[in-house]
């Protein structure tokens, strides 16, 4: 929490995206007895598995276990979980589709998210902080629009440049719900706040400052009004980082295509960053991650820096190599 505030720590602070997933043999252990979708509806099991990396490694934050699209399913939107990934059969793809997408109670429709985020803190202690998270309203946006994980955005961007009208209220609809949904979570007990922008990085700077930046500036400024920090991750974003910094997040997530130092440079002095290990290093050998590891904690600057990866930690990543990181960034 000092880290979020740009505050000098003596070391920077450690914990991962998706550290509570496919990696961890007890979180497979999890999964062989319920569904994706049911294991993030269950707050019970969705409590447990976010606990387990802090047992396991000690993090000093832990992440709420749920996914981006568990709201858009509560905005009307049908979702389905598949093994080729998240699919909307009814995409958005028309003005006249917007009439789906309905505002949402979030103690009602989403009640199991908080309830995971009451129990997580019940078992959590004084120490460790939990962040709470949803996607920005763009990538979610994204989801809406294509229907699934997409390569080219094709379907996004046509629909912005043929309906730009039905664009800007699709966002504007995402970022109210999605406003209520994270100040639900926070009442909840959440005391941070990430908001992942994971397909930003297809955005031009024109479009970024036609459709995006508004909602998304709405959004955090919302969240932060609520004395909770806010974590803003524009994945594959480095070229628009100066723009970025417009959202008036306290904390500016990299990714590894960028060095912290230069990023902050970029983001006109940020308070405070969060990054940017390459997630694929920690399937190298333990020098090499040793190595680069130290590279970020130095290139962090020292203080307002919050140790992670550049994207989320691989399936295939061995625990060696996330113990490897551990023992660096304490040690730095």
């Amino acid at each position: 929490m000092r880290a979020c505030r740009g505050e000098a720590t003596p070391r920077p602070p450690l914990w991962m995206m998706r550290q509570a997933g496919r990696y961890l043999p007890e979180y497979r252990q999890v999964r062989q007895s319920v569904s994706f979708l049911d294991l993030c509806k269950t707050p019970r099991l969705a409590a447990e598995v976010t606990l387990q990396p802090i047992r396991r490694f000690g993090f000093d934050a832990a992440i709420l276990f749920s996914d981006l699209l568990v709201p858009l399913e509560a905005n009307g939107l049908e979702v389905q979980f598949t093994e080729q990934g998240p699919r909307l059969p009814n995409p958005v793809r028309t003005p006249a589709d917007l009439a789906r997408v309905i505002r949402f109670d979030p103690t009602k429709q989403t009640d199991f998210v908080l309830e995971t985020i009451r129990l997580v803190r019940e078992q959590l202690g004084a120490d460790t902080p939990l962040i709470g998270f949803a996607g920005a309203p763009f990538t979610v946006a994204t989801y809406a629009i294509e229907g699934k994980t997409a390569k080219n955005f094709a379907e996004t961007k046509k629909f912005f440049y043929r309906e730009p009208e039905a664009a800007r209220r699709l966002l504007a609809l995402l970022a109210e719900t999605t406003r209520d949904y994270l100040l639900a979570q926070v009442a909840a007990g959440a005391q941070a706040i990430q908001i992942f922008d994971s397909w930003v990085g297809v955005v031009s700077p024109d479009d970024w400052e036609r459709y995006v930046l508004e909602p998304t500036k709405a959004l955090v400024a919302a969240v932060r009004a609520s004395g909770v920090p806010v974590i803003y991750f524009g994945n594959g974003a480095t070229t628009i980082l100066d723009r970025i910094a417009a959202v008036g997040a306290d904390v500016y997530g990299i990714d590894w295509r960028l060095p912290l130092d230069e990023a902050r440079a970029r983001l006109g002095g940020a308070a405070a960053v969060q990054g940017n290990l390459d997630p694929v290093v920690l399937l190298g050998p333990i020098a090499e991650i040793e190595r680069r590891a130290a590279d970020v904690v130095r290139r962090g600057g020292g203080r307002g820096h919050i140790f992670n990866l550049g994207h989320g930690i691989l399936p295939e990543t061995p625990i060696e190599g996330v113990e490897a990181l551990v023992r660096t960034v304490r040690g730095a």
